[in-house]
């Protein structure tokens, strides 16, 4: 594994017309690039995660796992906009000598992509073998595949759309809404709003898990109790060790950024965008999802041509493609093996 971080030397625009002098990326590798340079895969990490997916995503990197650094060549980019060693607004301000904080430039998940194409070009990669992300990494893979349709051989959108719909928005609005009502928002300091973010983060939590998730977990053994309940204290509990490890302005930038995907703006809509994608595409729903609800990844895989879609079964909602290890496993090499047949035919 290697840790590093691309520094682009040029004036980045962004879509609001922005310019940023100081882009950089945190990027993590694993393994190593063959004589073919045909066995790339790049993840796309969620919101509050890190470039290192062997953290997050455990049972999927490794030895043995569906993506091996003995046979892959594994990259992860940190989100713009986070707080994982990507251009942040904790970052300095070269204007003004000081942290960004409110005034970080906004980042769209299009602005996104485009950053990584300057690292994709300064690494010399031509060709992506398997593209996959949840969440709103898998917004930025479906953008990038529409941006450059050749570039990825395979791509696994995983509990995600192609557009962020009013219901993504209203969660996201309410968790800035929480963040806005901190007192300590408005301060110049690292950690404005942390008290905001962690209740932003227990109103994410309902979006993320179900009904189902909770009653299995947080149910109380005691019926005499009247208060103090488990559910209480988790979402707590949730909320103080994200604001521990996050903070509230990477929090706030990265929901705008995740509102404003739109594969279809300036394309004409979004089943043209989608219909120009060529990756061979697996959409992976989950089960319960109430946040990226399966219908949506149905839609891309309608629109994308000969696309398919699977559902995970799982009882922890849109989390579960963190979680339901062994049947993303099973789905992606099954798609993997499936689709190797075909070309060989």
């Amino acid at each position: 594994m290697k840790q590093e971080v691309f520094k682009y030397s040029g004036s980045f625009v962004l879509e609001s017309g922005a310019v940023l002098q100081n882009l950089h990326l945190a990027y993590t590798t694993y393994g190593t690039l063959n004589s073919e340079a045909d066995n790339i895969v790049w993840i796309f990490h969620a919101l509050t995660a890190n470039s290192c997916p062997h953290e997050w995503w455990p049972d999927m990197i490794g030895e043995g796992r569906v993506f091996d650094p003995a046979k892959h060549f594994i990259i992860c980019v940190n989100m713009p906009g986070s707080c994982y060693g990507s251009i942040s607004p904790l970052d300095i301000n070269p204007s003004t000598g000081a942290a960004y904080y409110h005034q970080f430039p906004f980042f769209t998940i299009r602005d996104m992509v485009h950053a990584y194409r300057l690292l994709q070009t300064y690494l010399g990669i031509t060709k992506i073998r398997v593209g996959i992300g949840g969440s709103t990494g898998g917004q930025q893979l479906m953008e990038w595949a529409v941006q450059d349709p050749e570039l990825f051989e395979y791509i696994f959108p995983i509990a995600t759309n192609a557009v962020h719909s009013p219901w993504g928005k209203a969660f996201n609005a309410s968790q800035r809404l929480a963040i806005e009502a901190d007192s300590s928002w408005q301060n110049q300091a690292d950690d404005a709003g942390r008290k905001g973010l962690e209740v932003a983060r227990s109103i994410a939590l309902l979006s993320y898990r179900t009904d189902m998730a909770y009653n299995k977990t947080q149910s109380e053994a005691n019926d005499d109790l009247i208060e103090g309940f488990k559910s209480e204290s988790y979402q707590r509990y949730q909320g103080s060790k994200l604001s521990a490890r996050f903070n509230a302005f990477s929090y706030y930038a990265l929901t705008k950024s995740m509102d404003s995907h739109n594969l279809g703006r300036g394309r004409g809509g979004v089943v043209a965008a989608l219909n120009s994608i060529q990756a061979k595409t697996l959409a992976l729903s989950m089960e319960g999802d109430i946040l990226f609800p399966p219908y949506e990844q149905e839609f891309i895989a309608s629109h994308i041509p000969e696309a398919h879609v699977k559902l995970i079964l799982s009882d922890y909602g849109h989390d579960g493609f963190l979680l339901e290890f062994e049947q993303l496993t099973e789905a992606i090499s099954h798609f993997l093996e499936k689709e190797q047949l075909v070309s060989n035919k």
